[in-house]
Order: structure tokens, then C-alpha cells, then sequence
């Protein structure tokens, strides 16, 4: 069956690379209307733009400042008259060991944290309040495994802010289905991203396939039909879900 999203604004944070394009691109063949957010690389979220087949414009937005955050949403909603779907992709994955000083531990924390949990946050407050007048919505958050599994002593910080994020979304499940609002939480494993590329640089990429059970690396494609099918409300029973999509690497 083939998803229909004519009509729906699909919101989408770190749309100009990665999981976050590959859900861009998801949604603009289904047929919404994709705001497409970037932090810093407008060259790349205009190519993004250009390869989209349906109503896409970029909007820039510092997400570690909750002012910016903010203008994002009042933007996009200025722009396109109403958001049906918000896609909490973007996120940061910052080094930093327990044997840090203080000072340096600390700023590390509180940025991962701005990033992917405070805007994730405040995107989702803006969203519940925006839906509530306008008859209902969806979000969906990107967490990852590291919410479930952990992850190693130099991302304590990544691993709380997504295991937030899974908390988050169950709240906003269980608090607003009968308002129309539905939430799901996306939980990747290792992706084949810029941010994975870094990881590798340093334990190979040998390091990443043994942890999984499947031949190959997720790939970012791999993950946006199924963010497209939760946005459609094809889905919509499974409100406060977590959808485990890691190759294998672990399993509930």
C-alpha cells in the first residue's frame, strides 16, 4: 500500500544529512510538505532541498539555544500555515570521560543534553500545543539503543539524553491520545552516518559489524519507511512504541 502524505508539514531537525535527509527524502516521495532543518551547512540543506520532490524549504536553527528552537517552530508554522509532524532527528555525541576535569565533563554534559533533549523537549511542547488547537499530530523522537543497552564511559551524557528522550515520548503518548497526538520513538543502533564515520576513523569499522547480527552496516535509508509510516497514522495504535531498528545488535 502506498503512503499518502499530501498535504502534511513534516518537520524535520538535521534534515541536511544523514538519517535525518534520509527521512526528508522519505517524506517528500510520500508526498508532505518537508521543512527541512540545518545548523550550519545551508549549502548542504538547499541540495538536500532541490533532490525533494514536494514543498521543502530550509530553516537554520542553532538547537543548543532554546530561543532559537523556539523560532524554528514559530517559523516553519509561519511558513507553511501548520505542522501535522515533527521529527526530533538532530542530535550530538560528545567524548567525554568520567577522568575529565570538572569544568570540561560538565560543559560537555549540559551541551549533549541543550541538543538532544532540551530542544527535543521544547519542540514537543510547542508541537502538544500547536495539535491540541489544530485537531491532533504526530511525533516521533530519534533516540537510539544507547537508551536501552548504555553505551561506553565516554558518552554517559549521549546515553542519558537519549534514554530522556524514550521517557519523553511515552508521556506524550499516554497523556494526549485521546487528543489525537501520537508519539513513537525510533531507537537506531550503528548507522552509517558522518557521526558514525568519526567512531570508526578510530576502532574500524570491524569494530561496529562484530556487534551486530546482520552483514552490513544500517544505512540511513534503512531507517526512514518506517519513520514514514508512523508519520501516515497508519500506525497509529502503536502510539508510545519504541521501534528497535540496530541490525541485531541488541534485542528486548
Amino acid at each position: 500500500m502506498k503512503i499518502d502524505l499530501n498535504g502534511k508539514v513534516v518537520l524535520v531537525t538535521g534534515a541536511s544529512r544523514g538519517i535525518g535527509e534520509a527521512i526528508a527524502q522519505g517524506m517528500s516521495e510520500a508526498g508532505a510538505k518537508v521543512a527541512v532543518h540545518y545548523y550550519s551547512n545551508r549549502g548542504k540543506a538547499e541540495k538536500v532541498i532541490s533532490s525533494l520532490n514536494s514543498d521543502c524549504f530550509a530553516f537554520q536553527a542553532n538547537l543548543g539555544n532554546a530561543n532559537e528552537v523556539i523560532n524554528l517552530f514559530e517559523q516553519v508554522v509561519e511558513h507553511y500555515g501548520k505542522i501535522d509532524c515533527v521529527v526530533n532527528n538532530a542530535g550530538i555525541a560528545i567524548e567525554s570521560a568520567p577522568s575529565d576535569d570538572n569544568a570540561t565533563w560538565i560543559a560537555a554534559w549540559q551541551e549533549t543534553m541543550n541538543v538532544n533533549l532540551l530542544a527535543s523537549g521544547i519542540l514537543c511542547k510547542l508541537s502538544i500545543a500547536h495539535f491540541l488547537e489544530n485537531g491532533g499530530g504526530r511525533i516521533i523522537n530519534i533516540s537510539s539503543r544507547a537508551a536501552f543497552r548504555g553505551d561506553t564511559q565516554d558518552y554517559l551524557s549521549y546515553a542519558a539524553s537519549k534514554g530522556g528522550m524514550v521517557a519523553l515520548t511515552r508521556s506524550i503518548a499516554r497523556g494526549y491520545g485521546k487528543q489525537n497526538i501520537k508519539a513513537f520513538t525510533i531507537a537506531p543502533g550503528f548507522v552509517r552516518t558522518d557521526m558514525a564515520k568519526e567512531i570508526m576513523e578510530v576502532y574500524g569499522e570491524e569494530f561496529a559489524l562484530n556487534d551486530i547480527a546482520l552483514p552490513s552496516l544500517t544505512e540511513p535509508k534503512d531507517l526512514a519507511p518506517t519513520i514514514v509510516l508512523l508519520a501516515s497514522g497508519m500506525a497509529d495504535h502503536s502510539t508510545g512504541c519504541t521501534i528497535d531498528i540496530n541490525a541485531g545488535s541488541y534485542v528486548h
